[in-house]
């Protein structure tokens, strides 16, 4: 009975796995906001420090890829690993563009970035149903030139 729980353990975490790795992959890289709706669930609890204002559900996230998209339009999230326990899946990510729109007010720099995060992710009946992200924005905002590295910044 033991060996037949782990093996419904393990494919439940592959599973979990490959639903959270969807929405780098097939919601933010291709910019498809259909998959949204497939993945996140409807009463979706988004908790992003950077952005506190979005609401919940596919629409939050659907506001997150389309802000960051324009901005950066040839971005690529590139997963570099996954753990998941139960319910909870942690990504860890980097994600690679090119400023080329306007950003919260920012203008466009022509600058690449490059942005390393951690999403956590609760998922509840095949969906994502909470996300807990955070990633390196002061890393960002100074590689598009919003603000100074510390070497200018002391000079």
């Amino acid at each position: 009975m033991g060996e037949a729980r782990g093996r419904s353990s393990a494919v439940s975490a592959e599973e979990n796995k490959a639903l959270a790795r969807r929405w780098f992959e097939d919601l933010f890289n291709t910019g498809n906001l259909d998959v949204a709706e497939e993945i996140i669930a409807q009463d979706h609890a988004l908790h992003d420090p950077n952005l506190p204002d979005l609401p919940s559900g596919p629409e939050g996230d659907k506001q997150i890829v389309s802000l960051y998209r324009s901005a950066f339009p040839d971005t690529r999230i590139t997963v570099e690993g996954q753990l998941a326990e139960g319910d909870m899946v942690a990504t860890r990510w980097v994600a690679r563009g090119t400023h080329e729109g306007e950003l919260m007010g920012i203008p466009a720099s022509g600058n690449r970035a490059e942005v390393h995060g951690i999403t956590i992710n609760r998922i509840s009946g095949g969906k994502i149903a909470e996300t807990w992200s955070i990633y390196d924005v002061m890393g960002m905002m100074r590689q598009i030139g919003a603000i100074p590295s510390p070497e200018q910044a002391q000079a």
